[in-house]
């Protein structure tokens, strides 16, 4: 991940303002550079230069209104970020989530907060924010007013076992030894109350000597960084992840938004949404159906 290139999103509000600062985290461990992104659609009043109170005319001279987003991009970007981190801002016309995910094929990763200026909860997560989630084929790194992020020493990563949940795990190496961070490698057995007076023992064991496997296959280079953890649950797994993570704080969260179905869920990932809607920790997620359809 040297060398990282950073799109950050921003609809000049305060809290996405907060996701400059999560992006320069990560510019300083990879020598990264930053994107600011901002995307309109000049139909509306409720868009863009119009919050700006560049005009309230559709028919406005598009070619100063963008010079102006962008000048006041920038502004706001070297306010948040060392300039010596920041590229030049870009200004898109059309759907804010289409827009970013478009956009954010020329990057390797999109750093953005859950909501904006529309003030909704983060559990209703945010359209924009979700559709990105759902869509985009590069890493995604969501934060909250409640999830600044700040020096990453302890990592916590899932696993399902499946083949989609590994596309996170490059991730969790690069960064793990970038921030000389801990990794805490999780996957949840959930069991039927109502079927089970208790878990299967032959099951738990199998999903030890499971994670055994795993991490001589997939995490042998930061062995020395890495503890596992078998969590066995009458809860789903996003509310297991939630708990364990109150508990266990971590400084970032990395899953896969896909898991073991792999089946494209219209909501993204029913885990991973529910994870990035609740938890209090920034988590950065990765669809990797590209990479598995072969796709380049």
């Amino acid at each position: 991940m040297e060398n990282i290139k950073i799109l950050v999103p921003l609809d000049f509000s305060d809290l996405s303002n907060q996701a400059l600062s999560a992006a320069e985290e990560f510019a300083k461990l990879f020598d990264g550079r930053i994107t600011p992104f901002h995307a309109y659609l000049p139909i509306s009043e409720m868009e863009g230069p119009y919050m700006l109170g560049l005009g309230t005319s559709p028919i406005e001279d598009y070619e100063e209104i963008e010079d102006t987003l962008r000048d006041r991009l920038d502004e706001v970007a070297r306010e948040h970020v060392e300039e010596r981190y920041l590229d030049k801002a870009i200004i898109s016309v059309g759907n804010a989530a289409s827009a970013i995910v478009e956009e954010g094929q020329n990057y390797d990763m999109i750093v953005m907060s859950t909501h904006g200026r529309t003030g909704f909860s983060r559990f209703f997560l945010g359209s924009v924010a979700e559709k990105v989630l759902r869509t985009s084929h590069i890493p995604v790194l969501v934060i909250d007013k409640e999830s600044r992020i700040g020096p990453i020493k302890r990592i916590l990563a899932t696993t399902d076992f499946s083949e989609n949940s590994h596309a996170a795990f490059p991730l969790v190496k690069d960064i793990a030894r970038a921030a000389d961070a801990q990794v805490e490698l999780l996957n949840v057995m959930t069991y039927d109350t109502q079927h089970d007076e208790k878990p299967d023992e032959g099951k738990i064991s199998l999903r030890n000597k499971r994670m055994e496997i795993l991490v001589k296959e997939e995490f042998h280079e930061i062995s020395d960084r890495l503890q596992t953890n078998v969590i066995v649950s009458a809860d789903t797994p996003h509310e297991t992840i939630f708990k364990h993570n109150q508990d266990n704080p971590a400084d970032l969260v990395v899953m896969a938004t896909v898991g073991r179905t792999g089946i494209e869920y219209l909501m993204m990932g029913s885990t991973t949404a529910n994870v990035v809607r609740h938890v209090k920790t920034p988590v950065l997620s990765i669809n990797p159906k590209k990479k598995l359809d072969g796709q380049e």
